[in-house]
């Protein structure tokens, strides 16, 4: 059993409010027939456990998380240097605009969001 409450009536929806793909994202996700609970990574802050549950979950590595193309990691961060998940961990919670997707979690799936349409197609929106 991992950290982050799974539910079969509603979903969990990991996002950056700073980014357009995101906000448009969760329009659709506002429009769904279930109730999604909306944590804002740029606000509110992700316990290291959770994005390690998230990473495992989308069976990716927490390197996979972070966008090193985003102007913030390259200005910031090295990206050929050799990272433990914990320092990757640090690098999401001191910069959440690098985070590369967004991420729902519906019942016990986690999807890595790349496009808002991806989430009306896994929701079914009213639009």
């Amino acid at each position: 059993m991992g950290v982050i409450a799974t539910n079969t009536n509603k979903n969990t929806f990991y996002y950056n409010s700073n980014s357009n793909v995101d906000k448009q994202t969760l329009a659709y996700i506002q429009d769904s027939v279930k109730k999604t609970l909306t944590i804002d990574v740029s606000k509110t802050k992700v316990s290291d456990t959770q994005w390690l549950e998230i990473a495992a979950k989308l069976n990716i590595a927490v390197a996979e998380l972070i966008n090193k193309e985003h102007p913030d990691f390259t200005k910031n961060y090295d990206n050929k240097a050799v990272l433990t998940d914990e320092d990757w961990i640090k690098v999401i919670q001191n910069n959440p605009e690098v985070l590369a997707n967004s991420i729902l979690v519906i019942e016990d799936k986690f999807y890595k969001i790349e496009t808002p349409s991806q989430v009306r197609q896994l929701l079914g929106t009213n639009s």
